[in-house]
């Protein structure tokens, strides 16, 4: 936890718990929130006006806010920057027929899905503060995901020239469980991860996942073979993004101490 409650133990024997005065070591490393289930344009809107304003603040020499949002959307599929149409195995007819939107955005990767039972992760971070690069960040956030598969008794790992967390590696059924595309600006992030956990995998179909036509998909669940919570999972992603971006600010600021 990261409230700085301490025990204690009184000269009587028992045990109570008491308040640590002692100011943390640096600021947190993010301002945190959980947007729930939320349309997908109005989450881009979202992250498009912090992401603005954290720019601004970098223009005016001011040290902009960092933000980590969480939610699941309703069905879409979003299209990154380098991604191919012919990824898309269905028509717009059969999207429209299912009320499921297609964006084509500004982040790296090609197509992917996002629907509920999805948990999507997106940091507005400047990594300045953190002391990375666009390389550094990526894998301090499949870092992450790959704690939190291990807390969950699952071996992830990453493939080389395929960004994202997968199973199976070296196996016939490789299969991707967290996808991750970000963009970013002046070292300003938007765009970030989606990590199935019960995820109706069926949506996957109609695509080639990340341009794949050779590697499956999969999620929590399905790997754990047993019903998980998202309340939970929600609960160990934060936790390691806030375990190793906050290790990378005290690192950053203790480099800058005088």
């Amino acid at each position: 936890g990261y409230d700085g409650i301490t025990f204690a133990q009184r000269e009587d024997g028992f045990h109570q718990v008491e308040d640590n005065k002692t100011p943390l070591q640096c600021p947190e490393p993010y301002h945190f929130e959980d947007l729930g289930q939320i349309d997908y344009e109005k989450a881009l809107g979202l992250q498009k006006k912090l992401f603005e304003e954290s720019l601004a603040r970098k223009k005016e020499g001011k040290r902009p806010r960092n933000h980590l949002l969480f939610c699941e959307h309703n069905p879409v599929y979003t299209i990154g920057k380098h991604g191919k149409p012919q990824n898309l195995l269905q028509s717009e007819d059969w999207l429209c027929a299912r009320g499921i939107k297609l964006f084509h955005i500004e982040r790296g990767g090609d197509i992917t899905f996002h629907g509920p039972g999805q948990l999507v992760g997106y940091p507005i971070f400047d990594l300045q503060q953190y002391g990375m690069g666009i390389k550094d960040f990526v894998h301090t956030m499949e870092e992450c995901i790959i704690d939190v598969l291990r807390a969950n008794a699952i071996r992830g790992g990453r493939i080389p020239g395929a960004t994202g967390i997968w199973v199976g590696i070296g196996t016939e059924n490789e299969r991707k469980i967290c996808a991750i595309g970000v963009y970013a600006s002046r070292y300003v992030t938007m765009h970030g991860f989606a990590l199935n956990v019960f995820t109706d995998l069926s949506y996957f179909s109609a695509i080639n996942p990340c341009g794949f036509t050779d590697k499956g998909v999969t999620s929590l669940e399905k790997e754990m073979k047993t019903p998980t919570s998202m309340a939970l999972v929600k609960q160990q992603v934060e936790e390691a993004f806030h375990r190793r971006f906050r290790k990378a600010l005290k690192e950053t600021q203790e480099k800058k101490a005088p």
